[in-house]
């Protein structure tokens, strides 16, 4: 389809979905005119080379269910992808030229695998972390040539890899083998897996910290290692000098968490501030302290990387603005062909005293009439994530059909503090849903909602919180739109992929069997009988995260006690990389809302 026909023939709604974009361009190290992107240009999300030299761009990967995750080689030669089947996240790494060529097995000897880490060297070798319900954690170094890869580290807990220094002689391992999966330690070996160093936050209970690698300094013989930690109760960069066991903090005053890059000389710092919603980018000068802000607009910088000439690149959106890669020289640096993105409505910011504190809420409002409008609680995933101030075609679509959008940053969202995020032990979902209900309770009581066309939406722990909210509070809401979730905690237990086990035990204290009451308490069948709300759930049937057999479980019991309910099975994992399926969920989504709420258009 044109641009110009998709320009008259469509809904802006689906003109966002369908919008050509792009990713931030990665850069390799020692060609940085070669870069790797993803897009949806041919509706599917893939992978892109771009030479800058020639402005020649390339199609790397072509698959039905599409390819997101890639890497450049140091030099630039190979495009690494990782290769699983049908988006269920388990496969093996892949190469292919930089100009074209063949697909060739990028780590013989090794076997399929959930992805834990990569790191490239620049004389061939890599390092790669894999994850399997059979070995745990398995880091290999994978020679260049013909040599067989070397197993260096094996634990049962969780963990990959962080990061190879420059000269190729340390790797970084983030581990969890005091059995907390939300807080890594740091151990630095050699490449037969001898240990040099090691940081360690952890303090046991519930002082535990967390760290994180940020990366090598990237100058040969270097033993700096920058590492994000939660020392002062939120994330915020460090250096670590390996060698000589040196810390030093960094005088970055900022609220909210930080996150920092090398620039390539390792001179300084970029600096990436998150808070309240919404981000920002700074320089930060190691030899003087110096932070100077880079100018950005307001709204979310979703990744940046700073470039051999000093410039910085950054991709950008606001709730009103669609994505853009944009340079700190005030051009744009990569547009995607076709037409652009519509765009949609600011968000106000709300403030609502909950049972654990302020609770941040992100509202938008359609543009005709005063309210009180039929609302979506749009709940994110993660749980460890957050909404922000940043383009999103999903609740821009429900805009369009007169709803207001309520978007909620519960307890166990990032970019509040460690408190905030570490808050969700033992009472999973149950705490969630209790800043749910508080920013629900002003959102009717202000005038904003209907208390009468309500609906609780999410996917993946959005989509948990949904059924879960259904039946725990179930005169509260009026529909329920459940993506990809999780509906029967211990089916779900037994079948997810072993790093999400690890996670799971560590937020209830244990597994099904150790700690039964707690997982009955916060698993949504439990509560099924309850739910009086018509419920439309989604699943992947290839989803490592939220496997098909738990919730065809709650569908099951839906289905017995004469709930009323739809269910839609597709052919991926955890969500979709075709653009076509993303908009017919959508649309999938609002019919059953519409047709439930008695709402014409």
């Amino acid at each position: 389809m044109s641009s110009s026909e998709a320009s008259s023939s469509m809904p802006d709604w689906e003109k966002r979905f369908r919008a050509p974009r792009v990713g931030l361009p990665e850069w390799a190290e020692d060609a940085p005119q070669r870069s790797l992107f993803v897009s949806n240009t041919t509706g599917t999300f893939e992978l892109y080379a771009w030479d800058r030299e020639t402005g020649a761009q390339r199609q790397v990967t072509d698959r039905p269910n599409g390819t997101s995750e890639g890497t450049l080689s140091p030099d630039g030669e190979w495009v690494w992808w990782f290769r699983d089947t049908d988006g269920d996240e388990f496969g093996v790494w892949v190469r292919q030229p930089f100009g074209g060529g063949a697909d060739e097995d990028a780590t013989p000897g090794l076997e399929a695998s959930y992805p834990a880490g990569l790191a490239l060297g620049k004389d061939g070798t890599a390092v790669v972390g894999r994850s399997t319900d059979e070995d745990g954690t398995t880091i290999h170094v994978v020679p260049p040539g013909e040599a067989e890869p070397v197993e260096i580290y094996r634990h049962a807990e969780s963990g990959g890899v962080g990061d190879l220094s420059e000269d190729g002689t340390l790797i970084v391992v983030e581990h969890t083998e005091h059995g907390d999966a939300m807080h890594s330690s740091l151990r630095v070996v050699r490449l037969d897996g001898s240990a040099v160093a090691e940081l360690d936050d952890t303090r046991g209970g519930q002082e535990e910290l967390g760290l994180e690698c940020l990366g090598f300094a990237p100058v040969a013989g270097d033993t700096r290692l920058l590492v994000a930690h939660q020392r002062r109760g939120r994330w915020e960069p460090m250096v670590w000098d390996v060698a000589t066991g040196e810390e030093t903090a960094l005088a970055i005053e900022l609220p909210g968490d930080v996150a920092a890059e090398w620039y390539p000389d390792g001179s300084a710092l970029l600096v990436v501030h998150s808070y309240q919603a919404r981000s920002e980018i700074f320089r930060y000068e190691l030899a003087t302290g110096a932070l100077s802000r880079l100018q950005t607009p307001a709204g979310s910088v979703s990744g940046a990387t700073a470039r051999p000439d000093g410039t910085v690149e950054f991709l950008w959106s606001s709730a009103a603005e669609p994505s853009e890669v944009r340079s700190t020289t005030g051009a744009t640096v990569l547009e995607a062909p076709g037409f652009r993105a519509p765009s949609s409505l600011p968000v106000e910011d709300v403030w609502v005293e909950g049972p654990g504190g302020r609770v941040h809420a992100l509202v938008q409002k359609p543009v005709d009439g005063d309210g009180p409008f039929p609302t979506v609680f749009e709940i994110h995933g993660g749980p460890t994530w957050h909404d922000s101030d940043a383009f999103a075609a999903g609740p821009a679509a429900w805009l369009d059909h007169g709803f207001a959008v309520v978007r909620v940053n519960y307890r166990g969202s990032t970019g509040y503090g460690r408190e905030w995020t570490d808050a969700l032990k033992h009472r999973v979902g149950l705490i969630e849903l209790e800043d749910i209900a508080a920013v629900r309770e002003w959102a009717v009581g202000s005038g904003l909602a209907d208390p009468a066309k309500l609906v609780l939406s999410g996917g993946s722990w959005g989509g948990f919180l949904t059924l879960l909210g259904l039946g725990t509070q179930p005169d509260a809401w009026t529909l329920g739109l459940a993506a990809v979730p999780v509906a029967d905690y211990v089916a779900a237990y037994d079948d997810e992929m072993e790093q999400l086990k690890a996670l799971d035990r560590t937020l209830f204290g244990g597994s099904p069997q150790d700690v039964p009451d707690r997982y009955e308490a916060s698993s949504p069948i439990t509560y099924v009988g309850q739910v009086k709300a018509p419920v439309y759930i989604s699943a992947g049937m290839n989803d490592p995260r939220c496997p098909i057999r738990q919730i065809d479980n709650y569908v099951e019991r839906l289905e017995g006690l004469g709930k009323t309910h739809e269910v839609y099975r597709y052919d991926a994992g955890h969500g979709s990389l075709v653009v076509e399926e993303r908009i017919k969920q959508l649309r999938l989504e609002l019919d059953f809302a519409l047709r439930h709420l008695d709402i014409s258009l």
